[in-house]
C-alpha cells in the first residue's frame, strides 16, 4: 500500500488547500467528506497564506531585478577605489607623496598592498577612508592624485552607497516575508493533515484500490515505495507482453 506525504513546497500546500476547498459540501453516502468547520478554517487561512506567499515572491523578484544593476555599480566602486589606492601607492614609491600621509587614509605606511575589498562592508569602509584621507591631504596643500581623481571615486562610491541601501532594504523585505511564510507552514500542514485524515476516515472501509482512487480525487497525495513501484512496472510490462 502506498504511503501519503504532506506537500513539501508552498505551491503544493496552496494546491492541496484549494483542492479541499473546491470539495466544499461534497458527501459520500450522505456523510460530509470534509467538515464545514475545517473547510472554513482552510478558506480563511488560505487567503492569508496566498497573500503572504505572493508578497514574498514579489519582494524576491524586485530584489533580483535590482541586483543586476547593483552588481554593476558595486563593481565600478571597487575598481575605482582599488585603482585610487594603487595610484596613491605609486605616488609614494616615486616620492611624490610622503608615505606618512598614508595614515590619513588609514593605510599601512609600510605596505603597498591593496586592502581586501571583497565584501560590501570593506568597500564602504575603505571608500570612506580614502575620500576623507584625500580631502585631508589636499586641505594641507598636497597635490591631488589623478587617474582616477578623488572626485571620480566619490561619484562611483556615492552611487554604490545609495544602491547598497536600496538593495539592503529589498533584502530585508524579502527576508521578512520569507520568515512570515515559514511561520505559516506548520499551520498549513496541520490543516492539510486534518483534511486528509477526515478523507481517509470516510473511505477507510473501502477496498484498497478504490480507497486510493477516492482519496486521491480529494487531493491526498500518495507515493509508492521503491519495491512497490518496481512491482507495478513489472506488472505493466508483463501485461504488455501477454497481450503482444
Amino acid at each position: 500500500m502506498p504511503y501519503r506525504r504532506l506537500p513539501n513546497t508552498d505551491q503544493a500546500r496552496i494546491r492541496a488547500l484549494e483542492n479541499a476547498i473546491s470539495k466544499d459540501g461534497v458527501r459520500e453516502n450522505g456523510q460530509l467528506v470534509i467538515s464545514y468547520k475545517t473547510i472554513q478554517e482552510a478558506r480563511n487561512f488560505l487567503e492569508k497564506f496566498k497573500r503572504t506567499y505572493r508578497l514574498h515572491a514579489q519582494n524576491f523578484e524586485a530584489q533580483v531585478k535590482s541586483s543586476k544593476k547593483y552588481q554593476k555599480q558595486l563593481k565600478n566602486a571597487r575598481i575605482y577605489i582599488s585603482h585610487f589606492i594603487q595610484v596613491l601607492n605609486m605616488c609614494v614609491i616615486r616620492n611624490e607623496i610622503k608615505k606618512e600621509n598614508k595614515s590619513l587614509y588609514n593605510l599601512d605606511i609600510n605596505d603597498c598592498a591593496v586592502p581586501d575589498l571583497g565584501s560590501e562592508a570593506a568597500l564602504i569602509k575603505w571608500g570612506e577612508s580614502i575620500i576623507k584621507g584625500e580631502d585631508q591631504r589636499l586641505s594641507k596643500g598636497g597635490a591631488p592624485v589623478y587617474n582616477p581623481t578623488i572626485a571620480k571615486v566619490k561619484v562611483h562610491y556615492n552611487i554604490f552607497c545609495e544602491s547598497y541601501n536600496i538593495q539592503k532594504g529589498l533584502r530585508n523585505n524579502t527576508s521578512k516575508t520569507m520568515d512570515e511564510v515559514a511561520e505559516m507552514r506548520p499551520k498549513a500542514d496541520e490543516i492539510i493533515l486534518d483534511i486528509w485524515n477526515q478523507i481517509e476516515e470516510v473511505y477507510k472501509d473501502y477496498p484498497a484500490s478504490q480507497k486510493l482512487i477516492k482519496c486521491s480525487d480529494f487531493g491526498v497525495v500518495y507515493y509508492y515505495r521503491v519495491k512497490e513501484q518496481k512491482a507495478i512496472e513489472a506488472a505493466k510490462l508483463q501485461k504488455k507482453l501477454t497481450f503482444e
